[in-house]
């Protein structure tokens, strides 16, 4: 079992900056990747951003230019780094990481963004 906790989430003006923390612990062993994921009031959680081991990232076209993801050497913590952000930027958002030994995919509880205009 993995657990994930989040940290760092909070109110923040338009244009203003905050990161993001997601603590790994238990079993890792099949932990490689890990991703920030984000779901607003009334839509779908979507893919905000993601690392790989080999330190490889993926971001949405929304963030892209504001926000970097990275981990630290040993898989354990996961940080994203979200500058200039926007009111639409307001969500839950949720730190993600799939074991590639046992299928399973761990979700964190969750931190709140808000982002006042």
């Amino acid at each position: 079992q993995v657990r994930l906790v989040e940290s760092g989430g909070g109110l923040v003006q338009a244009g203003g900056s905050l990161r993001l923390s997601c603590a790994a612990s238990g079993s890792i062993f099949g932990i490689n990747d890990m991703g920030w994921y984000r779901q607003a009031p009334g839509k779908q959680r979507e893919l905000v951003a993601a690392v790989t081991s080999g330190g490889s990232t993926n971001y949405a076209q929304s963030v892209k230019g504001r926000f970097t993801i990275s981990g630290d050497n040993a898989k354990t913590t996961v940080y994203l780094q979200m500058n200039a952000l926007k009111p639409e930027d307001t969500a839950v958002y949720y730190c993600n990481a799939p074991d590639f030994i046992t299928g399973a995919r761990y979700w964190g509880q969750g931190t709140q963004v808000t982002v006042s205009s």
